[in-house]
């Protein structure tokens, strides 16, 4: 008799409570699925911005390094532009300074040349930094607006644990605690979105700082080649060609 009150007794205990995220997304209905759906968006895009942007930075870096290894070398601005790759901004730029100057002539209204091919290659530069800047604002947009997506997640899944535990009758510590604590998983997931994003884009911003401003330097460099017929170059340039060649090293002595 005892063993089946013991036993009556024990199928009768209430079930420990599941804790966790699967059961708090569960618990919290489609709202709550609703907002974790939106930050993983926002986490997924973020994370796919970054790798494009990243590799498309990459690789103007890597041609702004052969640039200054090997460009200015070259006898005439079209034998140089012809050794850049095509398809990439500094070829762009490049050809776009090369054909304003050929058509320099027909313009109707008088023009300085100067100012012409400046404004052309200007243009194309300000394009290929626009281009650069493309899909910094989901970032932007993300870094600020993830945690109050979290937070008002947060909020619903209080709401709706306090209207469960009201509903019920038991509003003792370990029946508050377990819901509500699960509702502060959307806040840490907001806040586990937007920090990586405002990180990323703070990054993002520096290295596209620095491509603009190796493409002006650049820029005003063939505009001094293009007006000078190639006799001004930059000055890292001519400094290696007029250095005399280093004596070598003198013989031992017996």
């Amino acid at each position: 008799m005892i063993i089946q009150l013991a036993v009556a007794a024990a199928g009768a205990a209430p079930k420990a409570a599941e804790y966790g995220l699967l059961p708090a997304l569960k618990q919290g209905g489609p709202v709550t699925i609703a907002t974790f759906s939106i930050l993983v968006i926002m986490s997924i895009g973020t994370l796919f911005i970054a790798f494009v942007k990243v590799y498309e930075q990459q690789k103007i870096m890597t041609q702004g390094v052969k640039i200054r290894a090997s460009f200015w070398n070259h006898a005439t601005l079209a034998e140089a532009a012809a050794k850049v790759e095509k398809d990439t901004p500094y070829r762009q730029i490049v050809d776009d300074g090369l054909r304003a100057q050929d058509q320099h002539t027909l313009l109707a209204d008088s023009q300085d040349q100067h100012d012409w091919t400046a404004t052309v290659m200007n243009r194309a530069r300000i394009a290929i930094e626009s281009k650069l800047k493309g899909g910094l604002s989901f970032l932007a947009t993300v870094g600020s607006t993830a945690p109050f997506v979290g937070l008002f997640g947060t909020v619903m899944g209080i709401l709706n644990a306090l209207v469960k535990i009201g509903a019920s009758g038991q509003a003792s510590i370990d029946t508050v605690a377990g819901p509500v604590g699960e509702a502060l998983y959307m806040t840490a997931i907001g806040l586990g979105v937007a920090v990586p994003a405002v990180l990323l884009y703070n990054w993002l911003q520096s290295r596209n700082k620095q491509i603009s401003e190796e493409l002006v330097a650049f820029s005003n460099s063939v505009q001094a080649w293009l007006s000078s017929n190639g006799a001004v170059k930059p000055a890292s340039v001519r400094a290696a060609a007029k250095a005399p060649a280093k004596p070598a090293a003198a013989s031992a002595k017996a």
